[in-house]
């Protein structure tokens, strides 16, 4: 929010071009507007004056006596083997009580000249104790001059909170603290970009004096205010950008899909052999309210892991192609392309075979597209597409490709959230008439504000319910390291699945083929289990077939495999002929096997909290009971074993990705990953800020609504601007 000339001023003609470089490249600070939203993590007290009879242990206080005494010892050590060792002990008074602090080393020269018996000063420091005796080491302290301005400094310079900024080994919190102080005058001419209404509605504070109220606070109410005024900045410009781009969608034109009466989706209903969940019912009436509309449904469909999104999803596309356009779903994978198509031929059955003898007279035809097809079912696919003969297309990254042609375009359906790039939706609209309507999938629970934020340009429907017929499934975490043979128990379990009937997964973190182990790493793990590369699929799958899981039919599933070989052993491991899959998390999304009871997740610590609810959701899918085992190393004690704790005490995905977020940085949530940019989150806390958040959402949908070029808020519009630089922008777009 670099607003004005003074704000945009580059820090290497402020503050010297070394101190500037160090600035940029560490912590990506350019400008002066850039340092004034460098915001201090917390504040030291120097603590309230306190007497020395009641000095409270491990607490900082600040204290104001006079120097009794000061002894210079010197001693020996192992850094000063000669006795050249020096240790400064000053003992203060104030009337109530005695007190020693001490100094050593280089840090004994300026304390020694200074601190002379009779010397009145202030003392800050932590309170520790000392054969038995209460003492403050290194204290910080401020010499206290003459009678006349001694109160007042007292006074000032007790209270003071000390901001401690993010800081890097080469600029400590307190130069940085200095740079600050430096260019804080500038915070005055910073320009308000929320609206005056809105601002003195909520009581907040003005740009320029929560800026100074953050940097240099008097009390710890100044801190509230601060940062109440500068969430609500970071909410709401974000907020406003998104309600724009909602907007911008609003007003591009699509063409309405209506499913004919008793046309192919009436009777595809009529083939179901269950009946649909109440939600499933409900978040369809959403979908098809919106393609019925005549500018592009923009939803995002929330799906805990087997709702019963692609049920969902495929009676949108159907109602499309009542409506005589065609639609596609684009799948993350290869392999998950390949089950998607296989699911929703056997779903339609004879209403997949259109233009074929036995088809179903509303049939349609249900074509794959993939990058590794062979030259002539790539040819007959495309035909296909072009001649308008496919209704349904299913596909990879392929399907963007120039030479994909559709006869009429209606609906895109992205799989697991990928959120595709401005050129590839671009892409994909151009192959339209009109932009096509887009449903985006996701099966990762994101709590309501993120949803907000992140995929705020989207509407959001939500799938709570699992479908009928579906089981619970069993969490257990498996202490390797602790109790071993808890890990031989867990081999135990999955023989006895194979014996009645079933099948099992063992997920392992690497391939095992690759040079460089340390790559396969999913997640760090902390202490000496991290010394040791992450367990690989070859490795494990040959130690079983060996050892614990003698004669059974074990194979191997990893994205290093040939497109052909993966799909022949997800054929065979879905058709039965499979006892044991080991394979890489390229199972983590859309494999189907109900038959699947058993999951061993090896090194479990290594992956992230939604990554593991996301693999346990491919066991329990058929009628028999579920079990995923989650194996560790890691020590009771460690933040890795809590997480798993976490996963393993419930099935709830919402409540687990709260948990995910908690323990990672808020940056990760905005996609730092997909945009590169620095977050422009700094006190905004997705999850502790809901309400924020919400509120934010509805002001900015009010502006928009009233202006949607921001004309008569001109300062608001150079916030969006400073906001969506290049970065964000590419990012906000990715919807």
């Amino acid at each position: 929010m670099d607003l004005v000339p003074a704000l945009r001023e580059p820090l290497k003609k402020v503050l010297g071009p070394a101190t500037a470089k160090v600035m940029a490249e560490h912590l990506g600070l350019h400008t002066v507007g850039d340092l004034l939203h460098h915001y201090p993590r917390r504040y030291e007290e120097r603590g309230q004056l306190t007497h020395l009879a009641d000095l409270p242990m491990d607490e900082h206080v600040t204290v104001v006596a006079q120097v009794a005494d000061a002894r210079l010892h010197t001693f020996a050590s192992s850094k000063a083997p000669r006795g050249k060792g020096q240790r400064l002990e000053v003992t203060i008074t104030d009337g109530s009580g005695r007190l020693q602090l001490v100094f050593f080393g280089n840090g004994v020269h300026k304390p020694h000249k200074e601190l002379l018996p009779g010397t009145r000063a202030m003392f800050a420091g932590k309170v520790s104790v000392f054969n038995r005796r209460l003492q403050l080491a290194h204290p910080a302290y401020e010499l206290l001059r003459g009678d006349g301005d001694g109160d007042e400094t007292v006074e000032s310079w007790a209270g003071a909170l000390i901001p401690l900024y993010p800081a890097t080994a080469k600029l400590e919190s307190w130069k940085l603290a200095k740079a600050i102080q430096t260019v804080l005058p500038s915070a005055q001419e910073a320009v308000d970009p929320l609206p005056d209404s809105l601002r003195e509605g909520r009581g907040l504070v003005s740009l320029p004096e929560a800026l100074l109220k953050i940097h240099r606070p008097h009390t710890k109410a100044d801190i509230e205010d601060a940062r109440a005024r500068l969430k609500w900045d970071e909410a709401f410009v974000l907020q406003v950008a998104l309600a724009r781009r909602r907007h911008a969608e609003t007003q591009l034109p699509a063409v309405p899909r209506k499913p004919s009466p008793d046309g192919l989706l009436t009777a595809f209903d009529d083939r179901l052999p269950f009946t649909l969940t109440d939600g499933q019912r409900k978040v369809s009436r959403e979908i098809f309210d919106d393609l019925a509309t005549d500018h592009p449904m923009h939803r995002l469909l929330q799906g805990e892991v087997g709702s019963g999104k692609t049920m969902v999803a495929l009676r949108a596309m159907l109602a499309v192609v009542d409506a005589g356009g065609q639609a596609v779903l684009l799948a993350p994978t290869e392999v998950l392309a390949q089950q998607h198509h296989r699911s929703v031929v056997e779903m339609m059955g004879e209403l997949a075979e259109g233009g074929m003898l036995g088809g179903a007279e509303h049939a349609t035809k249900v074509v794959l597209l993939t990058g590794s097809m062979g030259v002539a079912a790539r040819r007959q696919a495309l035909l296909d597409l072009a001649t308008g003969e496919a209704g349904i297309v299913i596909g990879t990254h392929a399907l963007i490709e120039d030479k994909v042609q559709f006869h009429d375009l209606g609906l895109v359906v992205v799989d697991e959230q990928h959120r595709f790039g401005v050129e590839q939706r671009d892409a994909l609209r151009g192959k339209g008439k009109q932009p096509p309507h887009l449903l985006v999938m996701t099966a990762t629970p994101i709590p309501r504000t993120v949803a907000m934020t992140v995929f705020g340009d989207l509407e959001t429907s939500v799938l709570d319910q699992l479908p009928a017929g579906r089981s619970p499934i069993a969490s257990h975490v498996v202490p390797a390291a602790d109790k071993p043979h808890f890990l031989a128990r867990a081999w135990e379990r999955v023989r006895e699945e194979v014996s009645n009937g079933h099948q099992a997964y063992v997920v392992c973190p690497r391939i095992g083929d690759e040079d460089d182990p340390k790559k396969g790493a999913g997640q760090s793990a902390e202490g000496d289990a991290e010394k040791r590369p992450p367990l690989a699929v070859l490795d494990v799958a040959e130690q079983l077939a060996e050892g614990p899981l003698r004669g059974l039919r074990v194979e191997v599933l990893h994205g290093r495999m040939q497109p052909d070989d993966k799909d022949a052993v997800m054929r065979r491991f879905a058709a039965g002929e499979t006892d044991v899959l080991v394979a890489t998390t390229v199972i983590e999304v859309g494999v189907n096997v109900p038959n699947a009871t058993a999951m061993v997740i090896m090194d479990a610590d290594r992956f992230g909290v939604s990554q593991l609810h996301q693999l346990r959701g491919r066991v329990g899918r058929g009628s028999a009971p579920g079990l995923c085992l989650l194996v560790t190393e890691m020590p009771e004690a460690s933040a890795a074993r809590q997480r798993l704790n976490a996963v393993a005490g419930t099935l709830d995905g919402f409540e687990l990705s709260r948990i995910d977020l908690e323990q990672r940085r808020e940056g990760d949530v905005l996609g730092q990953a997909q945009s590169g940019a620095r977050t422009s989150l700094r006190v905004l806390a997705v999850i502790e800020d809901e309400e924020i958040i919400a509120e934010a959402r509805r002001e900015a949908a009010a502006v928009v609504a009233a202006d949607p070029e921001l004309t008569g808020l001109p300062e608001l519009r150079t916030a969006l601007d400073a906001l969506l630089d290049e970065e964000r922008e590419q990012y906000l777009e990715k919807g």
